[in-house]
């Protein structure tokens, strides 16, 4: 039987069913992410199809579509590809009421809004499907026509105030939040781990200049930070990687600077000394090995921190930029009508948010009580 220390930090951690509810949320989220516009209802670079007069439409609506024109040098992309950036349309469509063929014409009643009936337009059959025109009974053009030029799509989580379908851009949201929680903990650990080791082994002079330098960063609030190093660097989705890692590496560089003063003078470091390595070796073979249960607790603390960081930029307009939706911009668009009939447009992202954040900070708690970490400097 594997009596393994890694094994008994698992089988402590799946006892703990909030954590591990977590961290299968948390999968599911990754996965979702992944996989992206091959499960989104819309899948067009951005999830963002334009059909204002579909604009707040409640959850669960389901509308009929004519496709008016089709654009044939537009060619499908391969799965990779759609995964990742999306399918251009090579289509135009149309919301509509009802339709109707007689003879060579196509008239139809476009949808304008819940309480108002358009008039009636007339199409030619020929321009809007010529492989209709077959010499052959009525309802036999009117089924291939059905086939080839109708379609109904259905708004599980409702349309925003430009008619995009909300489940898409929530589903592309998760991209953003995770993927700038991430490189910003990528980049803190970096950063932490590196200012933190070299402060707690040599200490004197360098420690302390090192703790003053972390601080005078410790003092700043992180969302003020985080908006200066944006300002200096520019708006944008990259940006904002380096921004808020640059913010959340104070917390990895306060505990690794802790238990490296706790470690150092351990029997295993001063024999490590007496046999002449290095003092990178023992830092990166023997110290740090022994305190990645901290590192990794404060991880996650800081990835729930990081992703709070991105979507309060976001609604500040220094987060990813139109039309690349972020949590935090679908708010920002939509929390006007919190006091309206349309609620759903901010509670959605909002309710996304919550939950993320809440299902990694359940995570940092059962890894903290897996590791049985009895941790200065960790707060969750």
């Amino acid at each position: 039987m594997d009596n393994s220390p890694s094994r008994k930090v698992w089988l402590k951690f799946k006892r703990n069913k909030f954590a591990f509810g977590g961290l299968i949320f948390i999968l599911l989220m990754m996965l979702m992410g992944i996989l992206g516009y091959l499960i989104m209802p819309d899948d067009a670079p951005n999830a963002n199809t334009f059909r204002v007069q579909l604009a707040k439409e409640k959850p669960g609506s389901t509308f009929q579509f004519l496709i008016i024109s089709k654009n044939a040098k537009i060619r499908k992309v391969n799965i990779f590809a759609r995964m990742l950036y999306g399918q251009v349309p090579n289509f135009s469509s149309i919301p509509i009421t009802s339709y109707r063929i007689i003879n060579n014409n196509v008239y139809i009643h476009e949808y304008i809004g819940n309480e108002e009936k358009s008039p009636e337009t007339r199409y030619n059959l020929k321009d809007l499907c010529a492989h209709c025109l077959l010499p052959t009974k009525s309802e036999t053009t009117q089924a291939l026509f059905k086939k080839s030029n109708i379609y109904s799509q259905t708004y599980w989580l409702g349309t925003d105030i430009y008619g995009r379908d909300m489940l898409s851009r929530l589903i592309l949201g998760i991209r953003v939040s995770l993927s700038v929680g991430l490189m910003a903990v990528i980049i803190s650990l970096i950063i932490g781990i590196s200012l933190g080791a070299i402060a707690g082994y040599f200490g004197g002079k360098i420690d302390a200049a090192i703790s003053w330098f972390m601080n005078v960063i410790w003092s700043l609030p992180s969302l003020l930070l985080v908006i200066a190093i944006s300002f200096a660097l520019g708006k944008g989705f990259w940006q904002i990687f380096i921004a808020v890692g640059l913010s959340t590496w104070v917390d990895v560089a306060r505990l690794v600077r802790g238990q490296v003063m706790a470690l150092k003078e351990v029997e295993f470091v001063e024999a490590a000394r007496a046999l002449g390595f290095s003092n990178t070796r023992i830092i990166a073979k023997h110290i740090l090995p022994n305190i990645a249960g901290p590192i990794l607790v404060v991880a996650s603390a800081n990835f729930a921190s990081a992703i709070l960081l991105e979507t309060g930029l976001s609604f500040l307009g220094f987060g990813a930029q139109p039309p690349m939706p972020s949590w935090g911009s679908m708010i920002k668009e939509h929390y006007g009508y919190i006091i309206m009939d349309a609620a759903f447009l901010a509670i959605l992202p909002g309710l996304a948010i919550m939950l993320t954040v809440y299902a990694f900070n359940v995570l940092a708690i059962g890894l903290r009580d897996a590791f049985d970490v009895k941790g200065q400097n960790i707060t969750v």
